[in-house]
């Protein structure tokens, strides 16, 4: 399998690590560490080192309750970065759900345009349609960041999750983007109940098939918090653990702020697969 993006046709047969870039003052895990472009860049950096595959810039907090950045802001944050990040030699995603900036990064050279809002503002569609071979990353959220925990999805997070996913890539395929770029996350945390959540992990298989890569995002969630007690900056074990069982259940992207570990987890996985790949 393998994902299309505007710079790279990025193999899907090893599982990818993105690495989270906030250029953010508030995000909920690491908000103000990487909001000076410098810092941004050095972060970009050592992502990379680390053995980042993507990297995933983002310059608007979608953390529960956050108010809407302004474009021009959002701008400032994000094009110094991106513009270095760009020289680094591994793909590069922007999450933004705005469709002016979306057409300004893929100009620019961006891979992949990540999109918690699944392209349902007006003009979203079309921003990523109207770029040759642009990736996209499609997540499911259940209301708005504003509000969606204090109303989160009634019911089976899994027929949900992806009736909204499914609609969305055929409106995307009836405007010629093909299948190979579209990638689907099911929005942890996103307008759901940690009941829910780990529903949607552990019936992952149920996302699969549909021609998709799945992409997933368990770094520092707030569900992790809810089982084990620890607060957001001492949550890197529980989101290794979370990562690798996305994998396991068919995740071909995790989204990661802890690079480094997320990588060695992912080394021990993949040797213990080449081992049972040479049983008689």
């Amino acid at each position: 399998m393998f994902w299309q993006t505007t710079r790279f046709r990025i193999d899907l047969t090893r599982p990818q690590v993105m690495g989270v870039v906030n250029l953010t003052p508030d995000s909920f895990s690491d908000g103000g560490h990487h909001a000076d472009p410098a810092q941004g860049i050095a972060h970009c950096e050592r992502l990379v080192a680390e053995g980042a595959d993507i990297l995933d810039l983002g310059a608007e907090s979608t953390r529960p309750g956050t108010p809407p950045v302004p474009l021009e802001e959002e701008r400032r944050r994000l094009l110094p970065v991106l513009q270095e990040a760009l020289r680094l030699g591994v793909p590069v995603s922007v999450d933004t759900y705005k469709p002016q900036l979306m057409r300004e990064v893929l100009d620019l050279g961006a891979d992949i345009v990540n999109d918690v809002w699944a392209l349902r503002q007006p003009g979203a569609l079309d921003a990523v349609a109207g770029h040759g071979h642009c990736g996209v990353c499609l997540m499911h959220m259940h209301g708005e960041p504003q509000t969606m925990q204090l109303a989160p999805l009634a019911g089976d997070p899994v027929p949900a999750v992806l009736a909204l996913l499914v609609d969305i890539s055929r409106a995307l395929q009836a405007r010629g983007v093909a299948a190979e770029r579209i990638a689907w996350d099911p929005g942890i945390g996103f307008g759901k109940t940690p009941e829910q959540n780990f529903a949607l992990l552990a019936r992952q298989a149920e996302l699969l098939g549909h021609g998709h890569p799945l992409l997933v995002g368990w770094s520092r969630k707030s569900s992790l918090g809810s089982v084990t007690g620890l607060p957001v900056q001492q949550r890197m074990v529980p989101s290794v653990a979370a990562a690798l069982l996305a994998v396991e259940r068919g995740a071909r992207v995790v989204r990661v702020h802890d690079v480094r570990e997320t990588v060695a987890a992912l080394k021990v996985r993949s040797a213990v697969e080449a081992q049972v790949g040479r049983q008689p």
